[in-house]
């Protein structure tokens, strides 16, 4: 049978895993996995949950699924999903002239490593045209025309909707996102930027950090905000340098670590794992 991710939020309050588990042995749900949470500071509690049916109380379709767990969900007042497991989650990615993070987001789509269905790549160059349509993938060159900043961003707005969408995925796109499509896109879209930040703002990064001697570079995926680089942080990783190790070093080493957290920050969105929780987020690995 087919395998189904619950996964919810609610204020933190006695009996929520009781009357989840109680409701799937119910309809003969059996769970695979189960993860939770409870943010005591916060008050909020979060779950998740992998089951599949094991016997003849479960509902044959999904939409009967949803509706038979509304009114528990509806008790606790929370924010909720049931999507099957082998459901993957559509994405666009949107990139500059820096190939390393849209060439491995590719290649672990191609080589079924990745749970994704990468529907387009939006660039304002043309330079990884010939990358992306090498895979198979539609390239959309949106280039900002006079300044029009606004129109570019209602276009690429455009191709994540008419790609029917979950997520917008920045892989080195070396444009501020607008604070209309920040908006549009809360908690739908992932950037990857280098973890200098806020330490070694603004252009060439690595040769100021190089100039400093800084002894661990890294990487930091996190959701898009209306404040620059300052979003939920989903996963970071670092990489120890030291004296040896010359700018070109630095920027080779770096764009490794971009490429790796990049794609394990999409594809830990892709299997339902992140929950936002306020300024930070919450992440069943």
């Amino acid at each position: 049978m087919t395998a189904h991710v619950l996964t919810l939020s609610c204020a933190d309050r006695i009996g929520i895993v009781a009357a989840v588990s109680g409701h799937l042995a119910g309809i003969d749900g059996f769970i695979l996995d189960s993860q939770q949470y409870a943010d005591l500071d916060a008050g909020r509690f979060f779950l998740r949950v992998e089951f599949r049916g094991a016997g003849p109380a479960f509902p044959a379709a999904a939409d009967a699924l949803r509706a038979g767990f509304a009114p528990v969900a509806g008790r606790f007042g929370c924010d909720w999903s049931i999507t099957p497991r082998d459901a993957r989650m559509r994405i666009v990615i949107a990139v500059s002239k820096g190939s390393h993070c849209l060439n491995d987001l590719l290649h672990r789509w191609k080589t079924g490593d990745l749970p994704v269905e990468i529907v387009g790549v939006v660039s304002n160059h043309e330079t990884l045209r010939a990358l992306t349509e090498w895979h198979g993938v539609p390239f959309h060159h949106l280039p900002i025309v006079d300044g029009d900043r606004a129109a570019q961003e209602a276009a690429m707005l455009a191709v994540v909707r008419d790609g029917q969408a979950d997520l917008l995925v920045l892989a080195r796109y070396m444009q501020v996102l607008g604070p209309d499509l920040s908006a549009a896109l809360a908690g739908r879209c992932i950037n990857i930027h280098h973890s200098f930040l806020p330490s070694f703002k603004g252009a060439r990064p690595y040769a100021r950090a190089h100039d400093r001697g800084v002894k661990l570079i890294g990487a930091t995926a996190h959701y898009v905000t209306g404040d620059l680089d300052e979003g939920p942080i989903i996963e970071q990783a670092v990489e120890r340098v030291d004296h040896r190790d010359t700018e070109a070093d630095l920027i080779r080493i770096g764009r490794d670590v971009e490429a790796q957290v990049l794609a394990r920050a999409v594809r830990w969105a892709a299997e339902r794992r992140v929950f936002l929780n306020g300024h930070r987020t919450v992440v069943f690995r």
